[in-house]
């Protein structure tokens, strides 16, 4: 297994029900392992690169409604 983090700057997320939704999503993708939201809408998200693609992980933090900004 090949353990991987990923980080994303959100346009659009800072409050504690984005973070839950944000991890709710997240989680139900098969390899992640860990989402974490900072107050700044900073997103990182921990993951087996042999179970999902980061560009999986952006597809659907997209389809949950937020804009990225650009990875950090």
């Amino acid at each position: 297994m090949a353990h991987i983090s990923a980080y994303f700057s959100l346009e659009n997320a800072n409050e504690k029900h984005d973070a839950k939704r944000l991890k709710q999503g997240l989680d139900a993708l098969p390899g992640v392992t860990s989402v974490t939201l900072s107050d700044r809408g900073c997103l990182a998200v921990d993951y087996d690169s042999t179970g999902i693609r980061q560009e999986d992980i952006r597809q659907k933090v997209q389809e949950l409604g937020f804009q990225l900004r650009s990875d950090l």
